[in-house]
């Protein structure tokens, strides 16, 4: 099943990623019915250029707005700035919400890659990102 999302989103995260560059930058799309409805930017806690974990305290204020507005995780989201956009074993092991695609985005070149992924027990499965006309 596609992620579907306009290309505003897709043009933040990579802005997000570029600007939190050398160190990886994470943060959350929420959606209800499947189409996002906000970007949240997230404070990386491990403030690194391997790692990235959202900072508890930003992770509540996030939790609590997506809750209030009855959304969903839709897309967790986070960079890498030296290697593909594909899930390191270190994410498959931290992927914690089932239901959401993984987002990630990728500096290695010139033009930056984003991909999306589901990670269910360990296991990856691509999915394509639609972009609505």
């Amino acid at each position: 099943m596609p992620l579907v999302l306009e290309q505003t989103y897709i043009d933040e995260m990579i802005a997000h990623a570029k600007e939190d560059a050398p160190n990886e930058c994470c943060g959350i799309i929420a959606g209800a019915n499947g189409r996002a409805t906000k970007l949240y930017r997230a404070i990386n806690a491990e403030a690194s250029p391997y790692r990235y974990s959202v900072e508890p305290k930003d992770l509540l204020r996030i939790h609590r707005e997506v809750d209030a507005n009855d959304w969903e995780f839709l897309a967790i989201y986070h960079s890498h700035t030296h290697t593909e956009a594909y899930p390191s074993p270190t994410d498959v092991r931290l992927a914690a919400w089932q239901d959401a695609y993984y987002v990630l985005v990728s500096l290695m070149d010139a033009d930056p890659v984003v991909r999306a992924f589901r990670i269910t027990d360990g296991t990856v499965t691509e999915e394509p990102i639609e972009i609505p006309a």
